[in-house]
């Protein structure tokens, strides 16, 4: 797996999952006994027109993006989350193991 098959893969897989099952349990929590919070907060989405919960999707993307923008920011090293200044190496290891953030590839540049 290359660098841009694992961003694609995580946008694919990670961010728009989490859009789509945030909007899902919104629209119908899941399970026999729903928090009370969840279902304030079903209720008002279900009361939402079209075009506001097409908004609340737009936003909740956009929170999504961020977050796995912020985490693959991290990664390559341009966000910094410790005072040591380490880096972080992530590989995928199938037949061959492959650097996927090595110097030069920016994976948080590579998400659409």
């Amino acid at each position: 797996m290359k660098a841009d098959e694992f961003v694609s893969a995580i946008q694919r897989y990670v961010l728009e999952s989490a859009v789509d099952d945030t909007i899902s349990n919104l629209a119908r929590p899941p399970g026999r006994r729903v928090a009370s919070d969840l279902s304030v907060r079903s209720e008002w989405f279900n009361s939402l027109s079209e075009v506001e919960a097409d908004m609340l999707r737009a936003v909740a993307r956009d929170a999504a993006r961020s977050a796995v923008f912020g985490f693959l920011a991290v990664l390559d090293g341009v966000r910094v989350i410790d005072s040591e200044k380490g880096t972080f190496e992530l590989y995928h290891v199938g037949r061959e193991k492959y650097l996927l953030n090595s110097s030069g590839i920016d994976l948080h540049d590579l998400l659409e």
